[in-house]
């Protein structure tokens, strides 16, 4: 039984090109702040780019593993490799660890209330994308 080919459900390639998309925006924010790319940061406070740029870092590694470990948790969902449920969950992990740090070190201020709703919609798509790829797994459709 263990032999038998499980087929790939459609909604796995809408979930993964949805997960490729997000995380993939995720990635391309994550590559303009790293690099000061002016015309990206034009859209932040003096404030927020301040916090940006005074991040630890270790809050560096934090950030790149969330955002990295998306694209990769993504990128694996496609492949129908089982290890995108680990890559997701790293990235969930870490989101939370920011959000965390954000909190303590007074982020939550300088990025206000639509810092706070955007990181809601993160933690809420990064769950599905760790239940979606777990659900996955256990019906033997990621390998």
């Amino acid at each position: 039984m263990s032999d038998m080919t499980v087929r790939t459900p459609w909604h796995l390639w809408a979930i993964g090109a949805v997960a490729l998309l997000w995380n993939g925006y995720g990635g391309y924010d994550y590559v303009m702040t790293q690099t000061n790319n002016a015309a990206y940061l034009a859209q932040f406070t003096a404030e927020q780019r301040a916090y940006f740029e005074n991040f630890p870092m270790w809050m560096e590694a934090v950030w790149a593993i969330g955002v990295w470990g998306g694209v990769l948790g993504a990128l694996l969902l496609l492949l129908r490799s089982k290890w995108a449920f680990q890559a997701f969950l790293a990235s969930l992990i870490a989101f939370a660890v920011s959000v965390v740090y954000g909190q303590m070190s007074g982020g939550s201020a300088v990025m206000g209330t639509t810092g706070m709703v955007f990181s809601a919609v993160i933690f809420v798509l990064g769950l599905v994308f760790v239940m979606y790829s777990r659900m996955m797994v256990r019906k033997r459709v990621l390998r």
